[in-house]
């Protein structure tokens, strides 16, 4: 299960210069701690089973284009991530212009394709296979060997991201001299009073919302959807991991993470079908944090953006592709007005009102008209 920063709290400490550090760790803290008590009194099941599936549908469908929206800006447009404005019209041409980005998006969709059933692909392939066996033995092992191989994903993010570092080295060559060795100090951040007061009214509570519904609620329907061949992941075990991990990192600075469907839909839909590659991830961050400690945010911060974008997109794509399964006009319906103040109104919270309110509308209909 991917990890990724809590993005109300993010979005807060980008814009308002007096949530610092302290006030982000109380707000990541108190988050957690409800989202963990929720998990642990299993209560969080009973918030999973209340919300209706168009419902989810409509937060995953705003969060997909949010990002496919930012990720549009990002390949257009020159960006101060730090003030998280857009600048100037990208150049055509150049290490970070929109013909590399245009060229990523093309091999990206020529390599993933649509973005294949791959669960229903690997069934499929496994029954003709098992047929051929009893056939032939030998023979249709090879043939079923050769067809998995010529099925197996290219690692296009993976590849994708190799070449931004490399052209961020490039383009900013400083950032490789800058690198120094060792890990960096961890140290307990003090939270004074008044910055648990500011993280909770700033930070927690508009970040709560998001982080029971993004992500535990629609993880746990998406991890239903990506791999249905699979035990669909529990919203207890979500919600206990996403808090722990939380109320111990936060006391020494890290960024409040959650589970989210964005990180999720991004993973699968550029290969990573399994735990190992979170894994995988996870010692990487780790091995270069202890070689290199917070040097190598230096390199990091030469990413081209026009790449970014390109990487933003697909996962914004594919996470809004679960939306695709409202059977009835009823349920299009309130996923859509769901969406639609979710993305107008920039909250997550009011667009699950709104999306709440008419689902319990059409159903008094519905009711009324039975009678």
């Amino acid at each position: 299960m991917p990890v990724q920063p809590m993005k109300t709290i993010a979005a807060v400490a980008l814009s308002d210069a007096s949530f610092g550090v302290p006030e982000m760790m109380a707000a990541g803290i108190l988050t957690s701690a409800f989202v963990f008590v929720l998990g642990v009194t299993r209560l969080m099941k009973l918030v999973y089973w209340f919300v209706p599936l168009p419902v989810v549908r409509g937060i995953q469908l705003a969060q997909g284009l949010n990002f496919a929206m930012a990720a549009v800006k990002y390949i257009r447009y020159e960006q101060d991530l730090g003030k998280s404005k857009s600048l100037g019209r990208r150049p055509w041409a150049g290490l970070d212009g929109l013909v590399l980005a245009i060229v990523a998006i093309f091999f990206v969709v020529l390599v993933n394709g649509a973005g294949d059933d791959h669960s229903t692909a690997v069934q499929e392939e496994e029954r003709g296979g098992d047929q051929e066996e009893d056939n032939s033995g030998r023979s249709s092992r090879l043939r079923k060997l050769r067809r998995r191989l010529r099925s197996a994903t290219i690692p296009s993010a993976v590849i994708l991201f190799v070449l931004g570092v490399v052209l961020g080295i490039i383009q900013h060559p400083a950032a490789l001299r800058e690198l120094r060795a060792g890990p960096s100090r961890m140290r307990v951040v003090r939270i004074p009073r008044e910055a648990w007061k500011q993280g909770l009214i700033k930070g927690a509570i508009p970040q709560i919302p998001l982080s029971v519904l993004n992500s535990v609620v629609a993880v746990c329907k998406l991890t239903r959807d990506l791999f249905p061949e699979k035990k669909e992941a529990s919203a207890t075990s979500v919600s206990v991991t996403m808090g722990a991990m939380n109320l111990v990192g936060c006391w020494f600075g890290a960024m409040p993470c959650c589970h989210g469907a964005g990180g999720l839909a991004g993973q699968y839909k550029f290969g990573g079908r399994s735990g190992a590659c979170v894994a995988a991830l996870g010692g990487l961050k780790l091995a270069l944090r202890l070689a290199l400690g917070g040097s190598v945010l230096r390199v990091l911060a030469a990413f081209p953006v026009g790449l970014l974008g390109v990487l933003l997109l697909f996962a914004g794509v594919e996470l809004a592709i679960a939306a695709r399964d409202m059977s009835s006009k009823a349920e299009a319906f309130v996923m859509l007005v769901c969406t639609a103040v979710s993305l107008v109104g920039s909250s997550a919270a009011l667009g699950f009102l709104c999306g709440m309110v008419a689902h319990g509308l059409l159903l008094l209909r519905a009711l009324a008209v039975s009678i």
